[in-house]
């Protein structure tokens, strides 16, 4: 990684994360960076040899916008906004940094780690009394120690988080795509299950930690009926996609009472609306989706980020591309 990438153009779809461009600028002396609003993209005609998502759909539309478009380069591990099969029929290579990779597993995981305290402590409740000046010492929190961390998607954020909460004496129980004993032992895990044993875990989870990507099959998994078999009380964390969750099922369960609470940093629609009842409520904790973003997260996908386009600029293998521009065809990330 010595030397400038000299005359490298990157766009950046959306202004949000307006951090990206200033990683990007300090790190890839030479190149030009810029941030491009949604509208703009989709109605002007731009050039740029990259595009870098930042909660923009990139659809075949989009890239017919961008003249020499050569690689849609995520920031971050998720691709369920890029439209690999269009940009495989238009010679476009497409990678990603998975959260493994990086630093992004570490910071996600460590979001999870103080939404769950947060939401636990009632942190909006005791926010809303400091400013208020009355009700002091109320109300009582629920400790993590003695509870059941239910973890749902064990790659490399499920895998942080289960590290990070082993010290606060919680019981940990987790379940992926496949059996791995080994795994379980190395993390902890009381209990590892495979995909098909979710009831059983939720059945169980004090806290539900969802660490899953959004696929089809994952699509709205966390409904109304998985909703229910959770303990009374429980609390739902949810940093990976927000429509994992039916936004609507979660907010009828916690205006039931049967729900402790929600931490949410990723939603249905985003950005998400004001007017939601999930901004307002006593019982959510809401942030931005920010739970990557920090300083050593964003120095580690910026290394990766900028790998890769030297490697564009160079003629070489990408690293951690899902298809092969030339062919159209799918290929499997390195890992």
């Amino acid at each position: 990684m010595n030397g400038p990438v000299q005359e490298t153009r990157v766009a950046v779809a959306g202004t949000s994360f307006p951090s990206i461009r200033g990683h990007l600028e300090a790190m890839l002396p030479g190149a030009v960076v810029e941030m491009l609003p949604v509208d703009r993209l989709r109605s002007d005609a731009c050039a740029a040899e990259v595009l870098i998502p930042a909660m923009t759909r990139i659809d075949a539309a989009v890239m017919e916008r961008v003249s020499g478009l050569r690689l849609i380069q995520q920031w971050g591990a998720g691709l369920d906004g890029v439209d690999v099969d269009a940009a495989s029929a238009r010679g476009i290579l497409v990678a990603n940094v998975p959260a493994a990779v990086g630093g992004n597993a570490d910071s996600v995981a460590e979001w999870c780690v103080m939404a769950a305290i947060a939401i636990n402590r009632s942190l909006p409740v005791l926010q809303r009394v400091v400013r208020s000046g009355a009700g002091w010492g109320e109300p009582q929190g629920r400790a993590l120690q003695g509870r059941t961390a239910g973890i749902v998607g064990l790659g490399g954020i499920g895998q942080a988080l289960a590290l990070r909460l082993r010290p606060f004496g919680m019981r940990l129980i987790g379940v992926r795509r496949r059996p791995d004993p080994e795994l379980a032992g190395r993390l902890g895990l009381d209990w590892l299950g495979t995909a098909g044993q979710l009831d059983d875990l939720l059945r169980q989870s004090d806290c539900l930690f969802l660490c899953l990507p959004l696929t089809e099959t994952t699509r709205g998994l966390v409904d109304e009926r998985a909703l229910g078999l959770l303990p009374d009380g429980a609390c739902v964390v949810n940093a990976s996609r927000g429509a994992i969750v039916d936004q609507g099922a979660l907010v009828r369960a916690l205006e039931s009472g049967r729900l402790g609470g929600a931490a949410l940093d990723v939603f249905e629609d985003e950005p998400l609306d004001p007017s939601s009842p999930l901004t307002s409520r006593p019982d959510v904790l809401a942030t931005p989706h920010i739970a990557g973003v920090t300083d050593a997260s964003y120095r580690g996908i910026a290394r990766r980020v900028i790998e890769n386009i030297r490697r564009l600029r160079e003629g070489r293998p990408l690293i951690n591309c899902v298809n092969d521009g030339r062919t159209g065809a799918r290929t499997s990330p390195e890992s």
